[in-house]
């Protein structure tokens, strides 16, 4: 009989959100394993039923502090396929900058805040800071620069308020806008340097046989529009997900279990969207990828750390050019009529696709929402991947293993609002 032994983790530190591990094993086999989710239900669906679309993404975005863009934009565009609104080019351009921007700031916080001190034995960036300053000041500098753009675009840096369906309430200048333009200069030139040391890290090999799901443009990197694809055979329009994913309750989580019919758990998030649209990056970024030593497609999570900071020079970039090309509209705004409707969108949040579906009433009202985030989407791979990495880890010591499993979960940038620290873990023999 194989030695049986169990590991709890009760609060999952350097991550978004309130959750926990529990893993129970006999020798090399893991008997159970759990990524528990247990922050409350927030009930979102429900507060929008019976509000006017129109509030859509002033409500979605308090969902999140770290990437309300996402929601915004995952709402707005849902809204505007059940009108069926087609934007113009530089309002378009317009809301694409600002998911720009908080692709920067969330993958800055990640990278430097939450996942470096991992790879550099710290505890946490306070402490990574003492040693290592300017690392710290830069990860910094990059995060406030994309919140200056989320603010000059959306009206503040946290939960913005001029992101509005069929544009936006008011929309910046040419000269507002280039104002930016020497702080982005130097964020890119620091995120081509943070793929440099972000290929140095020192990082364990653990390749696996993902099912990436990601967004796919025929002429962009993808972030607010495309179809839905994945590297074994998925190639959907937005409005036929729920026809090919579903979401299942799990006993241990308060977040629902996400699976691809047929397949079972999928990888959503920056791996997914970098290995399935690898020839849509710039050619500076697919350069320094290969300089840092990726590969056209990454299949170890541990890298993730280096595909954040590809996408985080893209998300420069193409904020640059973007600044470089904006004419302004001719108004903030086109007008609209409600109308009895279901709309669907799928957009890139800086974890993974974003779902959005609601249902609208020929008033305007809500009638049903459905949204699901990332997260959701990836917990059932995180077990999978756990269950494998536990397999190849396994006689480590229990201090180690646990910190194994940790920086494991970290990889895939879980947004489940931040604790401070782990608390003790519970070893039973």
């Amino acid at each position: 009989m194989g030695h049986t032994k169990t590991i709890t983790v009760n609060y999952l530190a350097r991550v978004e959100g309130e959750g926990a591990l529990y893993v129970k094993f006999d020798g090399s086999h893991v008997q159970d394993l759990q990524l528990k989710i247990f922050e409350p239900p927030r009930f979102f669906e429900a507060f929008l039923r019976n509000r006017n679309f129109m509030e859509a993404p002033d409500i979605t975005a308090r969902i999140c502090g770290i990437c309300p863009v996402a929601y915004q934009m995952s709402s707005v565009h849902a809204m505007e396929d059940a009108l069926d609104i087609t934007l113009p080019k530089p309002l378009r351009e317009l809301r694409r900058l600002l998911y720009c921007a908080e692709w920067i700031e969330s993958h800055a916080l990640h990278i430097y805040m939450l996942h470096a001190p991992d790879f550099l034995d710290y505890p946490s960036a306070i402490e990574m800071a003492k040693d290592h300053p300017t690392l710290v000041e830069n990860g910094l500098k990059l995060k406030k620069i994309g919140n200056a753009l989320m603010s000059l675009i959306g009206g503040r840096e946290i939960h913005p308020i001029n992101v509005k369906v069929g544009g936006f309430y008011k929309i910046p200048s040419v000269k507002q806008l280039r104002t930016l333009r020497d702080d982005l200069l130097w964020a890119k030139e620091t995120a081509k340097a943070t793929v440099y040391w972000a290929g140095t890290l020192p990082m364990p090999e653990f390749n696996q046989d993902y099912e990436f799901v990601a967004l796919s443009h025929p002429s962009e990197y993808p972030l607010n529009e495309g179809r839905l694809v994945s590297n074994k055979g998925l190639d959907i329009s937005i409005k036929d997900y729920t026809k090919n994913f579903v979401e299942e309750h799990v006993e241990h989580s308060n977040a629902l279990h996400s699976i691809h019919k047929g397949h079972g758990s999928y990888l959503v998030g920056p791996m997914a969207r970098y290995s399935l649209n690898y020839n849509r990056l710039s050619d500076l970024a697919q350069d320094t990828a290969k300089q840092a030593g990726l590969s056209e497609v990454c299949s170890n999570p541990f890298q993730s750390i280096i595909v954040r900071a590809v996408e985080v020079l893209y998300a420069c970039e193409e904020a640059l050019r973007i600044i470089d090309e904006y004419t302004p509209p001719d108004t903030p705004c086109i007008e609209l009529t409600p109308k009895s409707a279901v709309g669907y969108a799928c957009t890139e949040a800086p974890r993974g696709i974003l779902y959005h579906q609601y249902q609208i009433d020929s008033d305007g009202s809500i009638q049903e929402a459905k949204i699901v985030p990332p997260t959701s989407q990836n917990q059932k791979r995180i077990e999978d991947d756990l269950v494998e990495l536990i397999k190849e880890q396994s006689s480590l010591p229990d201090d180690e293993l646990q910190y194994v499993c940790e920086q494991a979960i970290r990889n895939y940038d879980p947004c489940i609002s931040c604790a401070t620290h782990f608390l003790k873990i519970q070893v039973e023999r």
